[in-house]
Order: structure tokens, then C-alpha cells, then sequence
């Protein structure tokens, strides 16, 4: 199988924790790791590198939420938790915790195949949208440098903005430096310039 996933799976009931296990096993997918608490789940999820996370919410030492809630801070891996009751605020601290699907007890292989599927996909969706934004976070950063070189060359060189970003080009390209490395330079000579003064 094409999209076969490395799961990690946790349920403190065994005969729950081995019917997951070989439900999955039937999907497709390889379970490299299981446990039947939280801190283990934990401890396996950090030492493993899992495709995906499917932990009951109930566990004995930590909790499913608050054991994906310990992983998000290390790693960013896709999450389903399992439950045996659905109310409201279990929702709502499964959505905050970054969980990406959520499943009721009894779960069987109809309701488990596609659970995977949504949540393989919105975890998708929010690697990409991340990557988007530091991108962004980058390019407005590197603006801002290029803004505060051209204007350090301005007062420099009494020279007009459109001057000063030809020369800033100028200086890219015979150096061959991306634009922004040779703004960044500009401006901690600036700086190095007026400290020693």
C-alpha cells in the first residue's frame, strides 16, 4: 500500500489496544509503537518518528490530550484521539491541543479509514499554511533590512531612495550575495560605525 502510515498508537484497555492495532494492520498501515499510558506514549512518540498519532483520551498517568499536547511541543505530527464519550469542552481542548480528528468508541475500520484520511490531509493543509507564513514573515523581514540599507546609503552618499537601491543591486551582484545579506551587512557597518564613535 502506496500511502501506508507509521502509527503510534496508545488505549489502556488491551483488548481496545489490539483490536486498533490489527484494524490498522488490515488498512495497511505499520503500528511501530503501543502503549497503554500516557508518559509512555510520550516517551515512544519522541524516540519514534510516527506519520500519525491515534491515542485514547483517557490514559492512566497523562491524559491523551495533555501526552499530545508534551509531543506538539517537541515535534509536529498529526494527531486522532479516541474517546469513549463526546461532550463539548473535550472537543474544544482536543481542538487546542492541535488534535486533527476525533473519533467515538466503538471505532471500527469504516469510521477509522476515513478519520485517517481527514486528518492526514488537514495536516497537510497546515504544514503548508505554516510554511506560508514564515515565508511571508521572511520576505516582510527582508524588506524591512533592504528599507533601513537604502536608507543608511541615502545619508551616507546624500544620495536619492532610486540611486541607493541600484547601488544596493550593484552590490549584490559583485559581491553575489542575495540582496538581503548585503543589507544586513550595510547595516551592522552602520552600527560597528556609530559604536565606535
Amino acid at each position: 500500500m502506496d500511502n501506508s502510515l507509521n502509527i503510534l498508537i496508545a488505549e489502556d484497555e488491551y483488548i481496545v489496544l489490539r483490536g486498533l492495532k490489527e484494524t490498522l494492520t488490515d488498512l495497511g498501515h505499520n503500528v511501530i509503537g503501543e502503549a497503554m499510558d500516557g508518559e509512555t506514549f510520550v516517551k515512544l512518540a519522541l524516540e519514534k518518528d510516527p506519520d500519525l498519532l491515534i491515542v485514547d483520551i483517557n490514559l492512566p498517568a497523562l491524559s491523551g490530550i495533555e501526552a499530545i499536547e508534551r509531543i506538539g511541543k517537541v515535534k509536529l505530527v498529526p494527531s486522532i484521539i479516541v474517546t469513549g464519550y463526546s461532550s463539548e469542552e473535550t472537543v474544544k481542548r482536543a481542538n487546542s491541543a492541535g488534535v486533527f480528528n476525533y473519533l467515538v468508541k466503538p471505532v471500527d475500520e469504516k469510521e477509522l479509514k476515513p478519520a485517517i484520511e481527514i486528518a492526514m490531509g488537514r495536516f497537510k493543509e497546515f504544514v503548508l499554511l505554516k510554511k506560508e507564513l514564515q515565508e511571508q514573515g521572511e520576505a516582510l523581514e527582508a524588506r524591512k533590512l533592504i528599507e533601513r540599507a537604502k536608507g543608511i546609503l541615502m545619508d551616507r552618499n546624500g544620495i536619492k531612495e532610486s540611486e541607493a537601491m541600484k547601488l544596493l543591486q550593484k552590490i549584490s551582484r559583485d559581491k553575489n550575495l542575495k540582496l538581503v545579506v548585503v543589507a544586513r551587512e550595510i547595516i551592522e557597518a552602520d552600527n560597528t560605525l556609530h559604536y565606535g564613535m
